[in-house]
């Protein structure tokens, strides 16, 4: 029994889409390319977003709502509760069957809510470790691709890792909970490269769906996931070239 929570149904049944391990050659190959076309919108989309905050958005407004975010513990807290909320939300609105506009939308707002988590830390890496985020992207790249190629060649299911990614996230949660109220050292390196072996797990994990477990229907879907996979290692890889500068 696969572990892709999206097979709800029979799959005997012709009436629904079939999955990219059971479909025409030619229908897998373009569920994959539609996958794969909707990241690089997504991924090109949050770097607009974040490229606009930093450039447009004056310095003084920037540093007030970094104030806003970052201004105790407990409001960092709020700030990831939200965005949690919002993932749960967007994530819903991807998996709809019955929307394809509600899966766009789901995409569109998981992308957004990315790019606001994400300013505190692009506005520091861009402001005081000048090419940390440009390295970063590159190294990101490079490991998503080589662990995309790694999938497609082998042809591995993946789906055995759900339970230790389920695991690994968990205790990664708990862990910065703790560090947020305890005000502990929360982005060490051993931590952070925890999270980059975690990020790349999700990166096999997700990817081996799209080759064998994903609906042909669901590209908005995967390219959620995937694209929630690298935001994750981007996220830790940036860290990681800020601490070492």
């Amino acid at each position: 029994m696969s572990n892709n929570p999206y097979q709800s149904y029979d799959s005997s049944m012709s009436a629904y889409p079939t999955f990219a391990a059971q479909a025409e050659e030619s229908e897998r190959v373009g569920f994959i390319r539609r996958t794969y076309l909707h990241l690089a919108v997504a991924v090109a989309a949050f770097a607009l977003i974040e490229t606009a905050l930093l450039t447009m958005v004056p310095d003084a407004m920037l540093q007030n709502i970094m104030g806003t975010m970052l201004a105790t513990q407990w409001s960092w807290l709020i700030v990831l509760g939200a965005f949690m909320g919002v993932s749960w939300l967007a994530r819903s609105w991807a998996d709809s069957s019955s929307s394809v506009g509600m899966q766009y939308a789901g995409l569109g707002l998981y992308v957004v809510g990315q790019a606001v988590i994400f300013l505190p830390m692009m506005y520091i890496a861009n402001t005081h470790y000048p090419g940390a985020i440009t390295s970063a992207a590159m190294v990101t790249g490079v490991i998503f691709f080589g662990l995309t190629v790694a999938v497609f060649l082998t042809k591995t299911d993946f789906s055995f890792l759900r339970m230790f990614l389920v695991l690994g996230g968990l205790g990664a949660l708990g862990f910065i909970l703790a560090a947020v109220v305890f005000q502990l050292p929360m982005l060490g390196v051993i931590f952070t490269t925890f999270m980059i072996v975690l990020a790349c797990g999700y990166i096999l994990y997700d990817t081996s769906n799209v080759m064998l477990h994903y609906r042909t229907d669901q590209h908005v879907a995967a390219a959620l996931a995937l694209f929630a996979s690298v935001a994750l290692l981007f996220w830790y890889i940036l860290r990681l070239f800020m601490s070492r500068r």
